[in-house]
């Protein structure tokens, strides 16, 4: 009987193995169409711009049998496939469509840009660039067909996956809610949950049948478990990683010992690293100033003249290591905005603190010019983790100490959290968004996350302030309307 039940056992094994296999060689085909589909367009795009370069007599020197509208047109090539991973422009599946154009379309405004400035200041002269709105605009046309039609083939050739989401408490289970109304639910079904927090060994019966799972805050070993039985089987997992994941993420592989070691330690900047920034941070501020100086003027004339009201306001904020400093903006409140003493954070267009004035100059991030003075003077850098309110930090780290690694490093105009979280995003998920952050810091990252910054410009979702009623952007309430122990859940986090 023993022996039957083994060859039973083993017949299961090997029909998974095969299933797994077979799950991971239908993903390689349709990965290759996304990208077969994503050449394509960058053909097409090249082509224009060589056809444009070539033929519409723009940077059309030559010199020693050399045309250099070619080497213009590798340029661009290069910019345009850099710029379209800094906006993630082919991300099929998991953004809108609208996203998709528009990554796609400030790609190849900003490679164009770059390419005739660059080539009109080494040259000195300036070619007609109504040549280049031309082929903008016909890429704009291509932009829209390509992310339509793109999104849907791909949605029919992926179908939608059988989904389990499991999590260990309503907190996470709230912070997974994200994927409802988002792209990413036409391929992932949730079609059940489970509040769970035991072993593997009991959950693993229970997984059967599911084309994927989503896991939120279950304790290590059981997430461990998870982990291994995708891989195994060939099951798309999402996992919402712990602090002390994002930390691990900086880990440096050790050599002097007999067994793999992973050493960790507080983040300390590179002195070459720490120049350069310094010096991009100096220079760039400066000429923003100088190029901005005409609308900080009109924006400050503006706010004077309807309330009578001061144009800046200063503000206590944290930079590294705790040290604090007054931040500038542009007013976009009352001036009587805090009379109660109460730190809070805004709630939005909701928010009657704000003047018809402020929500302009909020919308279109005018507010947040005047910290190019703070960034000029070294109390913050262009790229960092956004700088609290020392009252709104220490209430956060009442229930969140670890909200204290943010200051690793100095505070930052835009990052990570900026870029990819909102104006209200939870606290823990802000310092993992920072954590991300300061685990690859360099000039590269810097670079591409301001150019990133554009990008929210256009989205109203990323200035969405806190709930009425809260002061903090804390989570209060469970996915049920009840309130939370936030210390109880970040206990429960703990490995």
């Amino acid at each position: 009987m023993g022996k039957n039940n083994k060859k039973e056992h083993n017949k299961v094994k090997r029909s998974d193995i095969r299933e797994s296999y077979v799950r991971h060689e239908e993903n390689q085909y349709r990965l290759l169409f996304v990208r077969m589909y994503r050449f394509i367009l960058d053909i097409m795009l090249f082509y224009l711009a060589w056809l444009l370069f070539r033929y519409g007599r723009l940077f059309g020197m030559s010199g020693y049998g050399f045309r250099y509208n070619y080497f213009v047109t590798v340029c661009y090539a290069f910019l345009l496939y850099w710029f379209k991973k800094t906006y993630n422009a082919n991300l099929f599946g998991y953004s809108r469509v609208r996203n998709l154009v528009l990554s796609q379309f400030l790609s190849q405004i900003f490679a164009l840009v770059i390419v005739y400035s660059g080539v009109s200041i080494a040259w000195q002269r300036f070619e007609n660039p109504l040549m280049l709105l031309a082929l903008l605009g016909l890429q704009f046309i291509i932009d829209i067909a390509w992310s339509y039609y793109g999104s849907e083939y791909y949605f029919r050739i992926n179908p939608k996956k059988k989904t389990l989401l499991i999590y260990r408490n309503e907190l996470d289970r709230k912070r997974f809610g994200a994927v409802h109304g988002k792209p990413i639910e036409r391929l992932y079904e949730i079609v059940d949950e489970l509040e769970f927090d035991g072993s593997f060994q009991e959950l693993e019966p229970r997984l059967d049948g599911y084309d994927a799972v989503f896991v939120a805050g279950v304790n290590s070993h059981c997430r461990n478990g998870i982990l291994k039985y995708c891989k195994r089987n060939g099951i798309p997992g999402f996992f919402l990683p712990h602090v002390g994941d994002t930390i691990m993420q900086e880990a440096v592989h050790i050599q002097s010992f007999d067994s793999p070691v992973l050493y960790v330690n507080r983040t300390t900047t590179d002195p070459l690293y720490a120049f350069v920034k310094r010096s991009f941070d100096i220079i760039a501020s400066g000429i923003a100033l100088i190029l901005l100086s005409p609308l900080m003027i009109i924006t400050a004339l503006v706010i004077i003249f309807y309330d009578r009201g001061p144009a800046l306001y200063k503000q206590v904020r944290l930079t590294k290591d705790g040290k604090r400093f007054n931040i500038l903006k542009f007013r976009s409140m009352r001036v009587d905005a805090e009379k109660d003493g109460v730190a809070r954070l805004s709630s939005g267009d909701s928010d009657s603190r704000i003047t018809p004035v402020g929500k302009v100059i909020r919308k279109c991030r005018i507010d947040e010019i005047p910290q190019l003075i703070n960034i000029f003077k070294g109390d913050m850098s262009i790229v960092g983790p956004r700088p609290e309110r020392p009252e709104i930090a220490e209430q956060y780290y009442e229930t969140l100490p670890d909200f204290k690694l943010r200051l690793q490093v100095k505070a930052g105009l835009t990052g990570y959290a900026q870029v990819y979280g909102k104006y209200n995003t939870d606290p823990y998920e802000k310092l993992e968004f920072d954590l991300l952050y300061i685990n690859h810091m360099n000039m590269v990252t810097d670079i591409q996350l301001c150019f990133a910054t554009f990008s929210i410009l256009f989205s109203s979702e990323s200035t969405k302030g806190i709930e009425e009623g809260q002061t903090t952007a804390m989570i209060k309430e469970n996915a049920h309307g009840h309130p939370i122990d936030y210390e109880d859940e970040q206990d429960a986090r703990k490995e």
